[in-house]
């Protein structure tokens, strides 16, 4: 089967295009013939070496195919079931062996693209406003990124919960699409300081939450823009890790929360996978969530859907299309 494979951490040209033999599923497993894998930045920061892992490695770490053989032990799912996963690597691979745990059956009418292009990044904006932070009618959060891959769902699924949303972003046509997804206002930071905009905003009354995926650039400023005992919810770090911080510096802030979550701890049980999965599938198939796939890409050029993702040059979802 063909895969891509890094043999050391580095930049987008260590990720190599190499036939191996298919996988055999062993116990509580399955084995997926993959259609579609989701582009993540966590791909990205295991690829660079910023997060560790076992060389060589298969990539990708969310996506969806048919099931086409089982191990011992698998009650899940079955044969010719048509399933998705996240937070599982190996999915920049024609094959791929996944914990029939972590695998969710797809709904008749959501196809492998949208199966792939949701797991990740919607579990993750869901755990974000139903669980870190548990956004309550009328409360005032900003999200960094609003018009990327994260952004885009959590805007909606935020709304939904009746927030009002401010969203920071790097052009107009970024900026377009937030509004599109219900932000309530935009801010387009490569114009404009998000602090300033953001206390003009709440009428220096600042926010209840901020989910920040940028890190260093946006994590300290960011810190003044909250309410008297807001929250900080760092997911992410897409302009590198934030530098430590004294805990003192929370309790001159305003009695600050700062959290560092991550989607395995908020699927850490089949059920609590279940629910989240459920929930963006319900949301989907009533046309209350809408997922945009930004570019799609085929399993040689995925090195281009790195540079794309590094490069900010992307909105809502970058695909591989497998098979």
């Amino acid at each position: 089967m063909r895969t891509v494979r890094i043999h050391s951490p580095g930049g987008s040209d260590t990720l190599r295009l190499e036939t191996v033999p298919v996988p055999q599923p062993g116990n509580g497993e399955a084995l997926i013939r993959v259609e579609a894998a989701g582009v993540n930045f966590i791909d990205v920061y295991k690829r660079s070496g910023l997060y560790k892992l076992p060389l060589p490695a298969t990539l990708g770490e969310e996506g969806a195919g048919t099931v086409v053989a089982t191990g011992p032990g698998v009650n899940e799912v079955r044969e010719g079931d048509h399933v998705a996963w996240a937070s599982v690597i190996g999915a920049y691979a024609e094959y791929a062996v996944v914990p029939s745990a972590k695998l969710v059956s797809l709904p008749a009418d959501v196809s492998a693209q949208l199966g792939a292009a949701v797991m990740l990044q919607g579990m993750t904006a869901h755990y974000l406003a139903v669980s870190t932070y548990p956004l309550r009618e009328g409360d005032r959060c900003l999200v960094h990124a609003a018009a990327g891959g994260v952004g885009l769902l959590l805007v909606q699924i935020a709304k939904k919960r009746g927030a009002r949303v401010i969203g920071t972003v790097g052009s107009d046509a970024k900026a377009e699409l937030a509004r599109g997804a219900g932000a309530d206002d935009v801010i387009v930071y490569t114009r404009e300081d998000f602090v300033v905009e953001t206390r003009r905003i709440t009428e220096g009354r600042g926010v209840q939450v901020i989910y920040d995926s940028v890190g260093r650039m946006t994590f300290l400023p960011g810190l003044d823009v909250l309410a008297l005992r807001g929250t900080m919810v760092l997911f992410g770090q897409s302009s590198g890790p934030v530098d430590p911080i004294h805990p003192m510096l929370l309790n001159q802030k305003g009695s600050l929360f700062l959290t560092r979550p991550m989607l395995a701890h908020y699927i850490a049980t089949r059920d609590e996978l279940l629910w989240r999965a459920g929930d963006l599938f319900e949301w989907i198939r009533k046309g209350e969530l809408s997922v945009r796939i930004g570019a799609e890409f085929p399993l040689d050029k995925v090195a281009d859907a790195h540079d794309a993702l590094e490069g900010r040059r992307t909105t809502g979802k970058l695909l591989i299309r497998v098979t």
